[in-house]
């Protein structure tokens, strides 16, 4: 019988032999910058009973409520710094109008990567991640640019996030080759609602050893029923500030292809006893590439039942019920590889066991 999973049954990131739980805490939610979030007494419980309960992977980002989520995530870390993996994130503008406070280039990177320094109140990143693509920086100045600030101490490990899959096996592929530090961690939006990754973004992460950390794993809280056909009329803004449902609907989460989803997920979760957070986020850990998700709780009740989800497993029904709901094609070359007539042309009939 497998063994259930718990938060201190630790997984290793990527290729790396970094040890991390199974389960990431996001901290987009601590403060209240953004009019949603959790205020400083919240934020603290959320994050010690996470550390309680074994959890020692911990997501934050230089922009996070306009700095406040790195600023209480330093403070909350005081006597307990060492034994928590923290992760935090480089790329989003700091200054409205300032074309060089956000981006991929070195400048700020560097000058990011200070700010968050201080503001953690830390003398190093555990994982740095650079957070989005912006079509404009050379990989070669990001990889190396990374790679002095791996040597320099400041940062220990590397990810990547939000960025097309052949951008990043390139650059995984150019620090091999280059001694250069890899990527450990490639950081996707990945859910029941979201599964276009698995044609290229999953598949590549899984063959050039960069671990998965799925973020929005409940589609920005639409997988957990709190939403109905009447806020798909809701007109977002571009801002994070205001409330979820902009969040949600601003990201492009708040679909009605993602509510038909939701109904399904609602149904096998009050089938099994449990809520639909809990199945929504235990599926995304069955794929093998998948390391952590990040859950974004607001409140230490939504804590709780997003931790529960390690306790949740699937009847063979249940699991076909939630593909068939969600599923995307593949495209090509995909599903023209797997067809009856590739496949024959290509092995002549011989069965290959192709599993590594």
């Amino acid at each position: 019988m497998e063994t259930p999973l718990t938060l201190d049954r630790y997984r290793l990131l990527g290729r790396s032999g970094l040890r991390v739980s199974p389960l990431a805490l996001g901290t987009m939610t601590f403060g209240s910058d953004w009019g949603w979030g959790a205020d400083k007494d919240e934020a603290h419980r959320i994050f010690a009973a996470y550390l309680d309960r074994g959890g020692n992977f911990v997501d934050t980002a230089n922009n996070y409520t306009n700095g406040t989520a790195e600023q209480l995530l330093g403070e909350f870390l005081h006597g307990r710094r060492d034994r928590v993996v923290v992760a935090t994130k480089y790329t989003l503008a700091t200054r409205p109008g300032d074309p060089n406070s956000g981006g991929n280039h070195r400048k700020s990177m560097v000058s990011s990567v200070e700010s968050s320094l201080r503001r953690l109140n830390t003398d190093h990143i555990d994982l740095l991640y650079l957070h989005a693509w912006d079509f404009t920086t050379p990989v070669e100045e990001v990889l190396r640019g990374m790679d002095d600030l791996v040597r320099a101490g400041k940062v220990l490990y590397l990810g990547i996030s939000d960025t097309p899959a052949w951008q990043v096996s390139r650059m995984q592929a150019i620090a091999d080759l280059r001694g250069w530090s890899p990527l450990a961690a490639l950081q996707i939006e990945y859910s029941l609602a979201q599964r276009t990754v698995e044609r290229d973004l999953i598949p590549m992460a899984r063959e050039m050893g960069l671990g998965v950390v799925p973020w929005s794993p409940l589609a920005s809280g639409v997988l957990t029923g709190k939403y109905t056909r009447a806020d798909l009329a809701h007109d977002a803004s571009a801002s994070p500030e205001g409330s979820r449902r902009n969040v949600a609907a601003a990201n492009g989460s708040l679909t009605e292809r993602a509510l038909a989803i939701a109904d399904v997920v609602r149904e096998i979760a009050d089938g099994k006893g449990t809520t639909p957070a809990r199945v929504a986020i235990a599926w995304t850990l069955l794929d093998p590439a998948v390391t952590a998700p990040i859950i974004g709780a607001r409140t230490l009740a939504q804590l709780e039942d997003n931790l529960a989800a390690l306790e949740v497993t699937f009847t063979a029904g249940e699991l076909a019920a939630l593909d068939q709901a969600s599923r995307v094609e593949l495209g090509f070359p995909h599903d023209f590889l797997n067809s009856p007539m590739p496949q024959s042309v290509i092995f002549g009939g011989a069965r290959i066991d192709a599993r590594r």
